[in-house]
């Protein structure tokens, strides 16, 4: 397998079809079309079908997607870490964010980080974990700052704790249930939450099952983004579970209600989450210093809703 072989591969899964594979990659059409050919000859393995909508691409095609993915993200980390040597601090930094710290450290992180590395491409991902988990593994994402449930720590993920944070379910001000004190009293209520693909019995565990408690599945609405889920906690009048500090959260504050429930639920942690045995990168180090001194930095603040918010925080490095 050669370097463009690879390059014409993801690019063509990427934008769907040769055409536009070949204005990303600045080839022609026929460049493109000799170096899908060459692989499969090598491989003697059909990747891809060519449809009418563009390319369809086989389970041999997939995988080898996957794998290609992986090779030119570690040869554009190798050349960054390269130029870095050299003291030129370019390349591209890739980091998922759970919301909750994009609600409140990432203003102040991102602003610390441009000022130590103006010259590094930053993109930023709304990264509960069921969106970070693929990006992670194909290597699109560089790490993610977020909370991986003990039962998916599998051996493709590291993770390095940050800080511990308390749970609760919350519903919005005025919701009917806002008294409730049991999660018994909240089985006839429209739940939405968020989970990755292997997360739902760890969740289904810790939030019901536990505390002997059942929920109909068809009362569950699964949301893959913070603005679909607080659409339907505030105007579906739907109960949700998550870091308690959103209700206190400046652009919660007011809007979100976290339950006094008599269940109680385990401490989450917050973490830097990478592929294992993978490094971080220069850049990634430093957005990862850059977290650790704001969320330090406001731990010892004596401002009002810095202490709001670390009554349900506990930093641990």
């Amino acid at each position: 397998m050669k370097l463009h072989q690879l390059q014409a591969l993801v690019s063509s899964a990427e934008t769907g079809s040769i055409r536009a594979a070949a204005r990303a990659l600045n080839l022609s059409q026929a460049a493109v079309t000799k170096a899908l050919r060459e692989l499969e000859s090598a491989q003697q393995l059909p990747l891809f079908v060519r449809t009418a909508s563009g390319l369809n691409f086989t389970e041999y095609g997939k995988v080898l997607v996957t794998h290609a993915r992986l090779v030119l993200k570690q040869l554009e980390r190798a050349q960054t870490e390269l130029d870095e040597l050299r003291g030129q601090h370019r390349g591209r930094l890739c980091v998922g964010v759970t919301p909750w710290v994009a609600l409140t450290f990432l203003p102040e992180v991102v602003l610390a980080f441009r000022e130590r590395m103006p010259d590094i491409q930053l993109e930023l991902f709304e990264s509960l974990m069921a969106v970070a988990q693929p990006l992670l593994r194909d290597g699109s994402m560089d790490f993610a700052i977020g909370q991986l449930h003990p039962t998916q720590a599998s051996p493709e993920f590291a993770c390095q704790p940050l800080l511990d944070y308390q749970t609760a379910v919350l519903v919005r001000q005025g919701h009917p249930c806002q008294d409730a004190r049991s999660i018994h009293d909240l089985l006839e209520q429209n739940w939405t939450l968020n989970y990755a693909p292997d997360g739902h019995d760890a969740l289904m565990h810790e939030l019901f099952w536990r505390h002997h408690a059942q929920v109909a599945e068809q009362r569950i609405v699964r949301a893959q983004s913070l603005a679909i889920l607080q659409m339907l906690v505030e105007r579906a009048d739907m109960c949700t579970w998550g870091p308690a500090l959103l209700s206190s959260a400046p652009f919660f504050l007011g809007r979100l209600v976290a339950l006094d429930l008599k269940e109680p639920f385990e401490p989450r942690q917050l973490s830097i989450v990478t592929r294992r045995n993978g490094s971080l990168s220069q850049a990634a180090q430093c957005f990862a210093d850059c977290l650790l001194q704001v969320i330090r930095r406001h731990a010892r603040s004596a401002k009002k809703p810095d202490r709001a918010l670390f009554e349900t925080l506990r930093v641990l490095v």
